[in-house]
């Protein structure tokens, strides 16, 4: 009960202070997912404060999770987020860019939830780390319906980032070491599983 308040409260912290999390009933899927699916050691790239990372690892007492922000003060939140749980035995959050990360561990799936400009690079630095059969989840693909009607923005940066956008979801669709599936839930996410 009392995490359930806990979660709440990072949720309200998240909306007034424009932190981007899950949307609700697609951090639902992805926690669904890793039961469903067994999966027990997570790789994530962007922490934010904490919160998609503490959803996965509370779904069993034998997942861990690697977590990285470069933000020094949403890893500062996260870090006292992940305690507030008693997860930092399970969840090791990690201070720096990702592009300077080297990881000597295999992970059963990849969350990639950071700069939608660098997915594609996200992808292809980490997929190293992935295990045969693995998967690589990866959020915002919807970017808020934009991807699907760029009409709905005026601003030059944000059809710069939609076509970014676009770019990986045909590079997800077109690269054949994986199958990927599209699902319409949160904000769009990627379920792209390791042949």
């Amino acid at each position: 009960m009392v995490y359930i308040r806990r979660l709440e409260e990072i949720e309200k912290y998240a909306l007034e202070n424009n932190v981007p999390i899950m949307l609700k009933d697609g951090i639902e899927f992805l926690t669904k997912y890793i039961k469903d699916n067994n999966i027990k050691n997570i790789l994530e790239i962007g922490s934010a404060i904490g919160y998609s990372s503490i959803k996965m690892a509370l779904v069993d007492n034998d997942i861990k999770v690697t977590t990285i922000e470069r933000d020094i003060d949403r890893y500062n939140i996260a870090v006292k987020n992940i305690k507030e749980f008693n997860l930092n035995n399970r969840i090791n959050i990690i201070l720096d860019d990702a592009f300077n990360v080297e990881l000597n561990d295999t992970y059963d799936l990849i969350f990639i939830d950071a700069a939608k400009s660098q997915y594609i690079k996200f992808f292809e630095k980490f997929e190293k780390d992935l295990k045969q059969g693995g998967v690589i989840v990866t959020d915002n693909l919807s970017f808020h319906g934009l991807v699907e009607d760029e009409s709905k923005t005026n601003n030059r940066n944000t059809k710069q980032l939609v076509r970014k956008i676009r770019k990986y979801i045909d590079y997800l669709k077109n690269n054949d070491k994986y199958i990927t599936t599209f699902y319409t839930l949160g904000d769009g996410i990627a379920i792209s599983i390791k042949k």
